[in-house]
């Protein structure tokens, strides 16, 4: 994003919480690839979006260090649950950590492992799934999940401009090309109504129909 542009939306959206904010400075000083980290504009999104469904249970597919799930659980119900799965074990603890500080350490249930292991043993039927994966294996989660999501729950998925690589149609690497058939799938699928928005890295929702 242009950083004049992320300037003026920064100064003209609602500030960051204190917790995020300290879990974003803290994922760039202690963590390689720290731009896997959702920011404050995108979290304000999962954060809305969530708030608007108002789920019982969400799913998440790679936590990272945590922020998006701390976002995401914002919106849940009373009672409500968000499973995030991570196949880091080095990442995870941090990442409860910071589940605890924000007081969601009893609403968001952290699995370590592969999603393909982990997703079919899960019995939820999920109002909102948000994958951010490992982006070679997109399509593997998206099957996986759709069954399990409830009809007029949502689905998101992250970075599926991937920086506008996903332009180069003849690029053989492996996640640009994961990415690519993703994208050419879901765009098939008549199972779901779905748009992409040019938020940061490109972000797909989709309505199960």
């Amino acid at each position: 994003m242009d950083k004049k542009l992320e300037k003026y939306l920064l100064e003209h959206s609602s500030p960051e919480d204190k917790i995020l904010e300290e879990l974003y400075r803290q994922t760039q000083i202690r963590f390689v690839n720290p731009n896997m980290s959702t920011g404050h504009l995108q979290g304000k999104l999962l954060e809305f979006i969530s708030e608007m469904i108002n789920p019982e249970f969400i799913l998440e597919i790679g936590t990272f260090t945590g922020y998006s799930a701390i976002c995401l659980a914002k919106g849940l119900k009373p009672g409500g649950r968000l499973i995030t799965i991570e196949i880091n074990d080095e990442i995870t603890e941090f990442a409860q950590s910071y589940f605890r500080k924000a007081g969601m350490g009893e609403i968001i249930v952290q699995l370590t492992g592969k999603a393909q292991d982990i997703i079919p043993g899960l019995e939820y039927k999920f109002d909102l799934v948000y994958i951010d994966g490992d982006k070679r294996e997109y399509i593997e989660y998206y099957n996986l999940i759709i069954d399990k999501v409830k009809n007029g729950g949502f689905i998101l998925a992250d970075n599926v401009l991937w920086g506008d690589k996903i332009f180069d149609t003849d690029t053989k690497d492996p996640q640009t090309r994961g990415l690519i058939e993703f994208n050419e799938m879901i765009r098939c699928d008549n199972r779901i109504e779905k748009i992409i928005l040019p938020i940061r890295d490109g972000i797909m929702i989709a309505k199960k129909i």
